[in-house]
């Protein structure tokens, strides 16, 4: 499974999930097989500075992520995720590594829009 985890440094496994999946400055890309970690790849998120709907969901869909795990996402994000087949979940926390290891375990399952999301019309 090759899963995509919001996060605030290119720390890898250790750096910090970041809870708004828009301002994200990394992503970390990784393969799991078996409940074990066979790969790791902290990206820059090339949209940082300003993206259009779609972009990010799409930049994750080229680095064939399965799954898109982070703290916050809006609605449009959930439903372009959706379109690429890419499984999202929200409620991430902690560092990378823990946030897949609770989505493996069940304990982050499932997005919905964040409030923020909803107050500033991302639906």
């Amino acid at each position: 499974m090759r899963i995509a985890v919001t996060a605030m440094t290119d720390e890898g496994l250790a750096a910090p999930v970041a809870q708004h999946f828009g301002h994200a400055p990394y992503f970390v890309v990784l393969d799991v097989d078996a409940a074990e970690v066979s790969s790791v790849e902290s990206l820059a998120n090339p949209f940082l500075e300003g993206h259009q709907p779609g972009e990010i969901p799409q930049f994750i869909s080229e680095q064939r992520a399965e799954v898109m795990l982070s703290g916050g996402m809006g609605g449009r994000a959930i439903q372009f995720f959706e379109q690429f087949g890419i499984a999202t979940a929200t409620g991430a926390a902690g560092t990378v590594a823990q946030a897949v290891t609770d989505y493996l375990d069940g304990r982050v399952l499932g997005a919905k829009p964040c409030a923020d999301s909803e107050a500033h019309g991302h639906g």
